[in-house]
């Protein structure tokens, strides 16, 4: 017995660590059960195709005689394909050896010999665990036309329409919608057999023994009782005693009843699956994009950033926890999602190759700690893809360094980047890049107001700098203490305040020598 135990062992652990079977069992687990695997859809409307192909072919044939070549596809082709499938399901559904290792590794660690029954038993329930399952159910009735000799088994064809659940992601949703409501279903099935029942036992005896009507066995009352309470009211049998009319309202009041039960329970189900079921199509959408820029936060400054990008043909993707700022990114025409930028399982939803597809990511949250956060989320997740953020508080600037951020911006600047012109063309993020390059030629600076300026010039308007290919961005006002973004022409100056301009950095130190100068 420890010779089969040392031999069945030694299998597990050489088949566990052949790269050959795990390569074949891995791309057989990604074909059938991996949305995110890109041969699975090439599958899947494959295996729609015989689906509607085999349910064709028995609808055809009720009336017609088959070619041999098309029943022989049926029986044959089309059947065998369905039992290798549901042969590899079993396979891949749970690992054998893997049962065997974790066993063995047990049974050394306590110092206890291999308990070959145990390890049978637990893979006998496992594999029965899924053979019992609703989708390996379906599957095997599917394979069940394959004996075709039994004429009968060929109805079992349209089990196969059913497998359209493994292979159709809406309905999969429209599947998982449901099931959230399954006691509710359960309990509504069970009040309408109940009133079946009732109704069928009334209505036999009320008009079992009368020679005028239609109801003469058990059978055809019960067919009446599901007819009249799904209000389809075919018409074919009706009461035609008194007490059966009587019996009749009653089943159609209770049919309206049930009716708007139903109708209810799919309408609240669907409502508090909606959010979920827009997070799924959204996700898909994103993983589909090949290059965007990834906001995390969504405020004041975001919001102005977003809009610029968009306006230039981006891609923007944001992340925010909170439910209004989504709202208003959506509104804005982003493609939003409530999950917070700050946790790991917020880009393990996304499921994006942060290398190959984010462009940049973009910290705006108005507070530097939760854009820390960020930021040391996505290291640990990528070392590689840049990461630009805005800094609120200049004391908070080496913990943005330390979080592995490329280039921090400090407010005024990054407002100055989404101003309306730059040198006379429309500002897009690429102007972050070119100011963040290393041999960029374009330059955000401060000119303090002096008197010897104010002498030259009371107000904004008057100042020449369109001539030097200079934009004013803001001023902040030493008076008030307030940055007023984009200025006036008859903003007038006082000593102290501050001009916040952007140009070619020679453009901008001649301004600054005529400010003085002149």
């Amino acid at each position: 017995m420890k010779f089969i135990n040392r031999l069945l062992i030694d299998f597990a652990y050489r088949l566990d660590t052949s790269l050959f079977y795990q390569r074949k069992r891995r791309f057989f687990y990604n074909i059938l059960e991996n949305n995110d695997y890109k041969y699975k859809k090439a599958f899947d409307m494959f295996m729609i195709i015989l689906i509607f192909m085999s349910v064709f072919i028995l609808i055809y044939d009720v009336k017609r005689t088959l070619p041999p070549l098309v029943d022989d596809f049926n029986n044959y082709v089309i059947s065998i394909i369905f039992l290798i499938e549901y042969l590899l399901r079993f396979w891949i559904s749970s690992s054998v050896t893997k049962a065997i290792i974790e066993q063995d590794e047990y049974s050394n660690l306590l110092d206890k010999d291999f308990n070959l029954s145990y390890v049978v038993s637990k893979i006998a329930r496992d594999k029965l665990a899924y053979i019992s399952s609703p989708k390996a159910i379906i599957d095997f009735f599917a394979i069940m036309p394959f004996f075709h000799e039994l004429r009968l088994l060929r109805i079992f064809i349209l089990f196969r329409f059913f497998k359209l659940f493994r292979y159709t992601k809406s309905l999969q949703i429209f599947a998982s919608v449901l099931s959230t409501k399954k006691f509710e279903f359960f309990t509504l099935f069970s009040f309408a057999m109940i009133v079946v029942f009732v109704s069928s036992v009334l209505i036999y005896v009320m008009e079992g023994n009368n020679p005028n009507s239609h109801i003469n066995t058990l059978y055809e009352a019960v067919y009446w009782s599901i007819v009249t309470i799904s209000s389809v009211g075919y018409g074919d049998i009706a009461p035609v005693s008194e007490e059966g009319r009587f019996v009749a309202m009653f089943v159609i009041m209770v049919g309206i009843v049930v009716l708007a039960f139903t109708t209810s329970l799919f309408v609240s189900a669907f409502t508090e699956k909606l959010d979920e079921i827009r997070e799924v199509k959204t996700v898909e959408q994103v993983s589909k994009i090949k290059k965007f820029y990834l906001i995390c936060g969504y405020e004041n400054i975001a919001r102005e950033v977003t809009k610029k990008l968009l306006k230039n043909n981006f891609y923007v993707i944001v992340l925010d926890e909170s439910s209004e700022h989504i709202k208003n990114a959506m509104e804005d025409g982003a493609v939003a999602l409530n999950y917070n930028p700050g946790s790991v399982e917020s880009y393990k939803k996304l499921n994006i190759d942060m290398k190959t597809q984010v462009k940049s990511i973009l910290c705006l949250r108005e507070n530097d700690i939760a854009n820390v956060y960020t930021a040391l989320t996505v290291r640990s997740i990528n070392k590689e893809v840049y990461i630009l953020s805005i800094l609120m508080n200049s004391i908070n600037k080496n913990k943005l360094v330390y979080a592995g951020i490329n280039e921090i911006l400090y407010e005024k600047e990054l407002i100055g980047l989404i101003a309306r012109e730059f040198v006379g063309q429309p500002v897009a993020f690429e102007v972050i890049n070119a100011y963040r390059s290393e041999d960029n030629t374009i330059r955000i600076d401060e000119i303090t107001i002096t008197e010897r300026i104010i002498e030259n010039f009371a107000m904004i308007g008057k100042m020449d700098n369109v001539r030097y290919r200079v934009v004013i961005l803001g001023i902040e006002k030493k008076s008030s203490a307030r940055f007023f973004f984009n200025p006036i022409d008859g903003t007038h100056l006082e000593v102290g305040d501050i001009l916040l301009v952007i140009g070619n950095y020679i453009f901008v130190q001649e301004f600054q020598k005529y400010l003085i100068k002149v």
